[in-house]
């Protein structure tokens, strides 16, 4: 059989091939070749066949059939087969298969070879591809060899040892005694190597940790002569006496120095000198001192070397590299919270990065931004964040527009200014902002209430014959429909007032309707706005019921309800028009901190702010009981009796209520009028003899069994219940809500709807939020009143935010024990 081809020849063969297919041609004819050879068991060729099919394997082709051909080579006397063959074994083999397993002799008399490149070669192929089980088996040779004089064997040794620990970790101690003289070497390959071993075994083991400590002075000493070292043509890199060995020393002495006061003390020193004498001219100077800040941020340095940190990234930003600005806003966004003043003195240099054409750049310089904001420079980072804004790539204008919210919302010096801010970033990017973006800026214009003539007046401007930005379109929808007296009557006082006509008014709300931009949400907010006008303009109620009554018989079946809900206030229930679209009052703000929290912002330390909720569009009480009136699928359901005090006359309530029994309701708040202030619904004269004139836990029968009512996604809420012996009509369920989850549940909802034939009265409840794991319960009563001994039925409507996600289920309860209704 004639000689196969060398390696060399193959590869220039197989780069002359114009196309894939002639390439893979070549390749399956050589691939033959080469079988045929392993098969008549040729000796002479196999290094050169077992050489070849490694480039084929380095160019994607099959190549595990010559796995056993690596295993022959190594055991092979020669050390240009076992060369070869070490190295198919590290290409071709891995743990997952058993074939490995056949090596661990032949490693094993390797490691104890008389020749020490021989060793070498075992050493770097128990290093990449050794199992846990030849880890094991060979861990003493490995050993050996870390103690053995030859710096050459001790190096490969000492990563060897590294990738022992890492498979099996019970065995770090076997190598403890072998370390203590590893620094003391002089060969910089076996001192790289051993702070390596020293690196991974302190991460490792908390106990290692510990006892390293002591070998801070003798790192800070090696560190300290490799900076001051003159010349030396071995070690030099660009001027830099061997970088790769100081950053390697660096981050050791970061580990040992984490939450450690002597160890930082022993280094903040050296971290100083290294800091200021290196040299940062070139690439190599600044990896050591990217090394050295970390290091000098993750101990216990002074101050004024975190300070001369900050200062070093500072300068990073000024680099032409675009990876050494990429890494120091990066550092600058980890520090920012605990080095906040030192991070504001370069603030200028951050935003200018915002300009800057590399878009990961630009999005770490302006999350870096938004944590530099504070009480004190929002005004100059606003301004510069809404000049980013407008013109920033599409993909940054979601993130920028919620950071904008936030800050405004957090440091505001006015309200006006706070108005100002959100009705630009509407402007600029109205399509791009969140969803509670709409309530929250109401909410704000509502509670504003000197506000409101120059806000209904900026807002009508600007939407003058564009109407591309919805959420501001809402918005002023929204504010004209409340303010729109304001608007005519020209009552501004913080610019010059506009002269605008009740018509002109009603012509830009119509043309919002008829707009082809206008989302049914939008259309919705205008058809809103102009039936309030009805009760704020005097010369063109006509014209508004007729615009009403023409959507009467809207495709879009949200404005058709509206428009039959507000035809039906004009004619049948004309007489409370005005009472139901009056002004709304000032929102309430509810706090989720207690008075006296303190938080810690951006560098200020200053109360909790306030967290709002946005505006309810329809009334409360009703609207939320109605949303259950379809959840037993007739019609003898009756409403949840609120326990609130009532606000209006009785009177009042109940026509509401005929109102509302006259149209179909969808259980959508949205979808019904937007009174400002709802009359509640008075407590029936029986549900409040029995239930509210006294306690009723005085005289309780016992005894009554509890049930789960509910029990999904990590939610459980179990009934116990309670019979008055005063009122045995009178059922009193006590829920309790637990969660197993590892989150808690946030703003926690518990309502209920029963037969027509009861009626039922909810408590409020302990809490809305239910703690995780099961370490707390929310609890709430629930007072049932059944005069005709039937038996109970429930729909429970739960909602909850959990994990990030507002979460909602429905269920029914038919299990309720005979005693707790007989």
């Amino acid at each position: 059989m004639p000689a196969p081809i060398r390696l060399r020849e193959l590869i220039r063969t197989i780069r002359t091939a114009r196309t894939q297919a002639e390439e893979r041609e070549m390749i399956q004819k050589e691939c033959a070749a080469i079988r045929s050879s392993f098969r008549e068991e040729d000796n002479t060729y196999r290094c050169r066949n077992v050489a070849k099919l490694l480039y084929m394997h380095m160019l994607g082709y099959p190549a595990h059939f010559g796995q056993l051909e690596c295993l022959k080579l190594i055991a092979s006397q020669k050390f240009t087969d076992k060369r070869i063959g070490y190295l198919g074994a590290m290409l071709l083999l891995d743990e997952r298969q058993d074939v490995h397993l056949l090596m661990t002799n032949c490693i094993k008399n390797d490691l104890n070879h008389s020749t020490q490149f021989v060793q070498g070669l075992a050493l770097c192929t128990l290093g990449c591809m050794g199992s846990s089980e030849m880890c094991r088996d060979l861990a003493g040779e490995v050993e050996k060899l870390l103690k053995t004089s030859n710096s050459y064997l001790r190096k490969k040794a000492a990563l060897c040892a590294v990738h022992v620990i890492r498979k099996v970790p019970e065995l770090m101690e076997m190598f403890l005694p072998a370390t203590k003289n590893l620094l003391n070497e002089k060969n910089h390959g076996v001192l790289h190597t051993s702070v390596v071993l020293l690196t991974e075994m302190c991460e490792r083991s908390p106990d290692m940790l510990a006892h390293f400590r002591k070998l801070v002075p003798q790192l800070v000493r090696i560190l300290k002569n490799l900076i001051m070292s003159g010349y030396s043509p071995e070690h030099d890199v660009s001027g830099i006496s061997d970088p790769f060995l100081q950053v390697r020393i660096l981050r050791l002495l970061r580990i040992l120095g984490r939450n450690d006061d002597d160890s930082s003390e022993a280094m903040n020193d050296i971290l100083a000198q290294v800091a200021t004498n290196t040299e940062t001219s070139k690439n190599v100077g600044n990896a050591i001192l990217y090394e050295t800040v970390l290091t000098i941020m993750d101990i216990k340095s002074e101050s004024g070397l975190r300070v001369l940190a900050i200062n070093i990234l500072g300068r990073f930003l000024l680099n032409n590299d675009k990876n050494i600005r990429y890494v120091a806003l990066t550092s600058l966004l980890k520090t920012v919270q605990t080095d906040h003043n030192a991070v504001q003195r370069h603030r200028s240099t951050i935003v200018d990065c915002l300009k800057d054409l590399d878009v990961s750049i630009k999005r770490r310089a302006m999350e870096l931004s938004f944590a530099l904001v504070n009480g004190n420079n929002i005004r100059g980072m606003m301004k510069e964040l809404l000049y980013f804004l407008d013109s920033c790539e599409p993909e940054f204008k979601a993130d920028c527009a919620s950071g904008i919210f936030l800050a405004a919302e957090k440091y505001a010096p006015s309200k006006r200014w706070h108005i100002d801010t959100i009705m630009r970033v509407l402007t600029t990017a109205g399509s791009y902002v969140r969803d509670d973006a709409v309530p929250n800026l109401i909410q704000l214009i509502t509670n504003s209430v000197e506000m409101h003539a120059y806000t209904v007046q900026r807002l009508y401007k600007a939407i003058l014959g564009d109407y591309s930005q919805q959420p501001l379109v809402q918005v002023a929808a929204w504010c004209i429909g409340e303010y729109g007296d304001l608007l005519v009557s020209g009552q501004c006082e913080e610019e010059e007032p506009i002269q605008v006509t009740e018509d002109e008014v009603l012509d830009i709300l119509e043309s919002v309707l008829i707009s082809n931009m206008s989302t049914s949400v939008t259309r919705g907010y205008a058809l809103t706005a102009i039936m309030k006008l009805s009760t704020r303009f005097t010369c063109t109620v006509n014209r508004i019921k007729k615009v009403v009554s023409i959507y009467g018989s809207s495709i879009d079946v949200e404005l058709q309800q509206r428009a039959v809900e507000y035809n039906a206030l004009f004619k049948k229930y004309d007489h409370m028009r005005s009472a139901l679209l009056e002004r709304m009052p000032v929102m309430e703000k509810v706090t989720t901190n207690g008075p006296s929290e303190i938080v810690q912002t951006n560098g200020e330390t200053e109360p909790a702010p306030l967290e709002t909720k946005p505006p309810p569009s329809g009334p409360q009480p009703t609207s939320q009981a109605n949303d259950l009136l379809d959840l037993l699928g007739g019609n003898d359901i009756t409403p949840v009796i609120p326990t609130a005090p009532t606000s209006k006359p009785a009177s009042a309530g109940g026509e509401l209520l005929d109102l509302l029994g006259d149209i179909t309701l969808t259980g959508a708040p949205a979808a019904a009028p937007a009174p400002a202030s709802v009359p509640q619904l008075s407590q029936p004269p029986f549900l409040l003899d029995g239930l509210s004139s006294q306690p009723l836990f005085n005289d309780i029968t016992p005894g009554i069994p509890s049930i789960t009512a509910y029990n999904k996604n990590g939610l459980k809420i179990e009934f116990t219940f309670e019979r008055s012996n005063t009122n045995p009509s009178v059922t009193v369920i006590t829920i309790q809500a637990s969660n197993s989850t590892e989150l808690d549940m946030t703003d926690f909802v518990f309502q209920a709807a029963v037969p027509k034939t009861f009626q039922l009265q909810l408590l409020s409840p302990s809490s809305s939020v239910v703690p995780a794991f099961n370490t707390g319960t929310i609890t709430q009563v629930i007072k049932v009143l059944n005069p005709q001994k039937q038996q109970l039925r429930m729909r429970i409507k739960l909602t909850y935010n959990h994990k990030g996600s507002a979460m909602q289920d429905l269920a029914e309860v038919n299990n309720f024990p005979p005693q707790s209704w007989q």
